[in-house]
């Protein structure tokens, strides 16, 4: 049987020292199987952020293992996570993040100007990751002529160009209304189940988290819950490429 693409064991993660320190995260053991969809849920402070970012390769461990495709993530260099993080992990913010005066496709071939991609590479797979998220057509827009759910797209089509085995998605509707977060559910379930793409989501929306198929609930700096969503969203019958809102 082959070993999950996330593997944590017994990671804790502390800040400051003394009397200041915070025992974020206290020994928490997880798997992740390659295609998963999964929400990670819990209060301000449970440690779920923290976690995130660790899996995100934003942060290390204080103690415990982080194993990625069976290596070891715990010992990597700052510059062999940040390699990590380009060829294997898209993220997805809650406030887009997008830079204002620069174009819809100019904001998703970003990660491949990092990567040292040529102008025809990026360009083509910009205008690809554009038409994946329903924006076809959208490409010279500015965030600023385009609507909330709109520019998530942008995000997410600049989170995926780069083709990651993981999308972290930290509170990715927080900022739409519920109909637009609605749409930008069905898109990253869409990826998921068609794309092949696993999915980490933070939410602190349960309506949310309903389209998941496995929730994990972190409390105290421990994972408090770990199961199957029992009531998971039935599909749309439109496809989210088609919901270009």
């Amino acid at each position: 049987m082959s070993a999950p693409l996330i593997r944590l064991r017994g990671v804790t993660k502390v800040y400051g020292t003394g009397q200041a320190e915070l025992m974020a995260l206290k020994g928490i053991d997880l798997d992740v199987e390659a295609g998963e969809f999964v929400a990670v849920m819990g209060p301000s402070g449970s440690g779920k952020s923290t976690a995130m970012n660790i899996l995100g390769c934003l942060d290390t461990p204080s103690s415990g293992q982080y194993l990625f495709h069976g290596a070891h993530v715990e010992g990597l260099t700052r510059d062999q996570r940040a390699r990590l993080r380009r060829r294997y992990l898209g993220f997805v913010f809650q406030g887009f993040n997008l830079l204002a005066r620069t174009s819809a496709q100019e904001n998703v071939e970003l990660p491949l100007l990092y990567r040292g991609e040529s102008a025809p590479v990026r360009h083509a797979s910009a205008a690809k990751a554009l038409a994946s998220v329903g924006l076809g057509g959208w490409e010279h827009h500015t965030p600023g002529e385009l609507s909330g759910g709109q520019q998530q797209r942008v995000a997410i089509a600049r989170a995926i160009v780069t083709e990651p085995a993981v999308l972290l998605a930290d509170e990715p509707t927080g900022n739409l209304d519920t109909q637009r977060g609605k749409e930008i559910m069905e898109l990253l379930r869409s990826l998921n189940v068609d794309h092949g793409i696993t999915v980490l989501m933070v939410t602190h929306e349960p309506d949310m988290a309903a389209y998941a198929r496995r929730v994990v609930r972190f409390v105290d700096g421990l994972i408090a819950g770990d199961a199957p969503n029992p009531h998971p969203v039935l599909p749309e019958t439109q496809s989210p490429a088609a919901q270009a809102h």
